[in-house]
């Protein structure tokens, strides 16, 4: 390892070299300068990195006859540098890169690196990026470094021999910070709602962006969840440091957050120097789908810029111009897709920044580029909900993303989605959420459930709720014999309107139907009829009388006073919910239908204190 003569860039850096720069918060930015300095000697030189903070000096018109930029992920200058014809992009996933660096296209002449000072051993640390530096070091002819020691010292596969630096230049400045992201109403409800996606004991990876960001922010209740994502941001070390995350419950790795770079602020750069619970590696290690899916639980959170209503989503373009880059993405989506019970969940708002323009199409903006197959998602997430698609046909996943679009865009969507045949003429949207997040995980003795709103997307649920009956339910459901639920019939009793009438659904962690509750306003608006279905698995655990709660707090809301419900003699558990909910009958047991009355008023009291007690019985566990 030698000092850098900073006079001699021309000797070290031929004619049609490609030089590597360490990206991230690791630009060797006082090499940059250096190299700069002497660039009216360099000849047709082509600057490789990823993604980076700071500034981008090589990007300036006035090297455009020397320097030329190769970039696997577009900051802004970048990206306009790429538009007026100075620099290229090259889309490929992180766990690729290194075999690009390795065996070509784009084998390295020249890497740029910065490291920490060498410990007693002579090894230096790469820090906060192992991820494609590794692979760059490795297949370099040369290897130049800026030691700096305001670099951190990591655990993993970070350490370097001085023996593999040629020449190195000593200069410490502080690492850039990454800027926190804007967060808004829109972020922090899409991040609620994903949350509910993820359970305690997961493992998650966090891609860049705001609704990701946002999604981790919504995680401070969770417990025993694990890292091992291609970046560490402060959002996650957010979650280490409350407890949230401990990786005891991981399979693979436990007890170490997993990651190949980090991406922060000075606060980040101080903790993850010299911390034992902290491991990074080269991004195709980390990044390896196979890798990843040794995790069970994984749970892949990225955004997106557009989705179509067949679930195709872009991530580095809009039109023919392009942003960001395919980073991690694809990596984690198909290691997610192939752990045991993993979850691949894109998160993006509804609508673009300017409110002008939906993110959900029913045509890809031309020119888009698809990063991921509508095959591979399983969740998709907006501020008006979650849309489950993984498995499903185009007609349900189209009508699962038309209710999770703006409400303003629905209806231009649901009309492109019949010109395609994409959805059945009598399918229509009716109303939305009825404020906030409108779903909530409820856990009963035999596991967690989601209820929600049942929606129009929900009739094949519904045929398959109806279709599991056995014949004496139907008959005291119904009043009689029904031995067919036509999709039709599926979508009326799913699309009610919300602003009138109600019905709430108990879903499993698969998406099936398990509980039905729902009220029908009656002509003068002060009471309405009540009716209840629960699976034959899940009975006797408490879900009528839970969704008897939650029609109750709409129905209050609504200025609604009284419930009432038709009987049959047989159904002795929904007289039994009935009667000890408040409610009285006139009706003798033996009447062929007993009609009940219950005041909401009541139903409510005793649904809160209900409430109350698990509250309390959960605090004392």
């Amino acid at each position: 390892m030698k000092v850098l003569p900073e006079n001699d860039w021309p000797k070290l850096v031929r004619p049609g070299s490609r030089v590597f720069l360490g990206g991230g918060a690791s630009v060797p930015q006082a090499l940059v300068r250096s190299m700069l300095a002497r660039a009216d000697r360099l000849t047709d030189v082509e600057l490789v990195h990823g993604h980076s903070l700071g500034e981008f000096p090589w990007t300036a018109e006035k090297y455009e006859a020397v320097l030329r930029t190769n970039s696997f992920f577009l900051s802004p200058a970048v990206s306009d540098a790429v538009s007026r014809g100075q620099a290229d992009y090259t889309p490929c996933p992180m766990s690729v890169l290194p075999r690009l660096f390795r065996e070509g296209p784009l084998r390295i002449d020249v890497a740029l690196i910065t490291v920490s000072p060498p410990d007693a051993e002579g090894h230096c640390s790469l820090g906060v990026s192992v991820d494609v530096v590794r692979a760059a070091v490795e297949s370099a002819g040369l290897v130049i470094a800026q030691i700096n020691p305001h670099m951190p010292r990591t655990g993993g596969d970070t350490l370097l021999a001085t023996s593999r630096i040629d020449y190195y230049l000593e200069c410490g400045e502080a690492l850039p910070e990454a800027e926190r992201p804007s967060l808004d109403a829109r972020h922090e409800l899409l991040g609620r709602y994903a949350a509910q996606l993820i359970e305690d004991g997961s493992t998650i990876q966090v891609g860049l962006g705001n609704s990701p960001e946002a999604v981790v922010r919504a995680l401070h209740q969770h417990r025993q969840l694990g890292i091992h994502s291609g970046m560490l941001n402060d959002a996650l070390m957010g979650l280490i440091r409350s407890g949230v995350v401990d990786n005891s419950r991981k399979s693979y790795r436990p007890g170490k957050s997993i990651a190949s770079h980090v991406l922060g602020g000075r606060e980040l750069y101080a903790f993850v120097d010299g911390n034992p619970d902290l491991e990074f590696h080269p991004s195709d290690w980390v990044n390896a789908p196979s890798r990843i899916a040794r995790n069970d639980r994984m749970v892949a959170i990225n955004g997106a810029r557009q989705i179509d209503l067949t679930g195709q989503v872009v991530r580095d373009s809009s039109g023919h111009h392009f942003y960001g880059g395919v980073g991690s993405m694809q990596d984690f989506i198909r290691g997610a897709g192939g752990s045991r019970d993993g979850q691949p969940v894109i998160v993006l708002t509804s609508r673009s920044d300017d409110g002008q323009h939906s993110r959900i199409v029913a045509d890809l903006t031309p020119g888009s580029g698809v990063s991921t197959g509508r095959s591979d998602i399983h969740h998709v997430v907006t501020e008006y909900g979650v849309a489950s698609i993984f498995g499903r046909s185009i007609r349900e996943r189209v009508a699962r993303l038309v209710e999770i679009a703006h409400p303003d865009d629905r209806e231009e969507l649901q009309k492109g989605a019949w010109h395609r045949g994409w959805l059945p003429k009598y399918f229509t949207m009716t109303g939305g959420a009825r404020g906030g997040v409108e779903s909530k995980l409820v856990d009963f003795r035999i596991g967690r459930f989601r209820l929600r709103p049942l929606h129009p997307s929900d009739m094949t649920a519904l045929q398959d709720f109806f279709y599991s009956h056995d014949e004496e339910t139907v008959r005291l459901r119904y009043g009689h014999r029904r031995d067919r639920m036509s999709g039709e019939s599926a979508y009326k009793l799913a699309a009610v309107d919300p602003n009138r009438d109600l019905a709430l659904g108990l879903f499993d962690r698969k998406g099936e139907l398990r509980a039905i509750g729902r009220f029908y306003l009656d002509e003068d608006g002060d009471s309405a009829e009540v009716a209840f279905v629960v699976h034959q698995q899940t009975r006797r655990v408490g879900m009528a009388s839970v969704l008897f709660g939650e029609l109750a707090e709409v129905a209050a809301e609504r200025g609604i006073e009284m419930f009432w419900a038709s009987v049959l003699p047989e159904n002795h558990a929904m007289a039994k919910l009935f009667l000890a909910a408040g409610g009285t009958t006139k009706d003798p047991a033996y009447a062929p239908e007993r009609y009940f009355y219950i005041p909401v008023a009541g139903v409510l009291s005793r649904y809160r204190e209900f409430q109350r007690r698990r509250v309390t019985k959960k605090e004392e566990k």
